[in-house]
């Protein structure tokens, strides 16, 4: 997080992410909640992290491993970095354990009967998010967006960045037509010229940015974003194993610490060729939106009332049906034992 923003106390009771989770090879009951005493190691399920990132680095290095070895635990790593809404389905189903996603993301799954909690936040992305839109379209403005097709993922990032945007700028919603699409689909779609732009985050941005072909008409920082980042543990992990959890978010946090100050060791951990490498201006662009981005920490006060504002905002604009309660389904984890 910021760290010259004030102190952060974390609050009492009241996400990296996963996509082909239906093939999942671990189902049902995990090590963790299998009550086979206490001088078993307890399993956590984690999604592949995949080329970057401090859990690809921990993955690599075996430093996660290494980290909750101390609290009893090891990782598997099972399916694959991706959306969070079937992070969210694959923790009701006690398929995961723990998972990253974004609020915007969180408030559409929280609105589901969900059986998980979020522990960590890092601050909105300022600079990594945003409406992209390709050189030479002509769009200019959020108010250029009038008449177009926008591409959103549906309930998430995208829809939120899309909305929160047109409503800074006084534009009805119904004026922009959004187009739903999975954001590994969109890039081809965008590319292709089917839409006029992408509500996107870094993870897909940071690829056309880099090409040259495409840029943010409006960033995070512009369109007032709260979109945090957050992550998510099952429930029922969580009150079973809260050394562990506390275990996890302090990895966490230690990490996102080197991270912010060496970006450069955190990309292409395994590979720096194929599809899931970044290289040249992407690389830069990465690169810099992590130097300026936040750390993993835990959840405040002040980061409570701008959760509750996006539920507000999805209510609002009847993303979800009613307000999602968000601080129900938050840990303090510096009270977790």
């Amino acid at each position: 997080m910021n760290p010259h923003r004030p102190g952060r106390t974390a609050l009492a009771p009241a996400l990296l992410t996963v996509t082909a989770l239906l093939a999942l090879s671990a189902c049902g009951t995990s090590e963790a909640d299998s009550g086979t005493g206490a001088a078993s190691t307890v399993t956590v399920r984690i999604p592949d992290p995949g080329n970057s990132g401090v859990l690809a680095v921990g993955k690599k290095d075996g430093s996660l491993d290494k980290a909750l070895g101390k609290a009893g635990a090891k990782v598997e790593w099972t399916g694959s970095a991706g959306p969070f809404a079937p992070a969210a389905q694959a923790m009701n189903a006690d398929q995961l354990d723990f998972a990253t996603g974004s609020i915007t993301s969180g408030v559409t799954s929280l609105a589901q009967r969900p059986g998980f909690k979020f522990f960590t936040a890092v601050d909105p992305d300022a600079t990594g998010e945003g409406i992209l839109v390709r050189n030479g379209s002509g769009i200019d403005s959020v108010a250029g967006l009038v008449g177009k097709k926008v591409a959103v993922n549906q309930g998430g990032t995208g829809e939120y960045l899309l909305l929160k945007a047109l409503a800074k700028a006084g534009i009805p919603a119904d004026q922009v037509e959004r187009v739903y699409l999975r954001p590994d689909q969109t890039a081809a779609v965008f590319n292709a010229g089917k839409v006029d732009a992408w509500a996107v985050w870094a993870t897909y941005a940071v690829a056309e940015i880099g090409s040259g072909k495409a840029h943010f008409v409006a960033d995070g920082a512009a369109i007032g974003s709260d979109n945090y980042s957050l992550n998510a543990v099952r429930t029922g992990f969580a009150d079973k194993h809260p050394e562990i959890v506390k275990a996890l978010y302090q990895y966490l946090h230690d990490a996102s610490v080197r991270e912010k100050k060496d970006p450069a060791a955190y990309l292409n951990v395994f590979t720096d060729v194929g599809p899931t490498a970044v290289s040249g201006k992407a690389l830069e662009a990465q690169t810099a939106i992590i130097a300026k981005g936040g750390t993993v920490d835990p959840i405040g006060p002040e980061d409570i009332e701008r959760f509750e504002a996006v539920a507000a905002f999805y209510a609002e604009q009847k993303v979800t049906k009613g307000q999602v309660d968000v601080a129900a389904h938050l840990l303090d984890i510096e009270k977790l034992t």
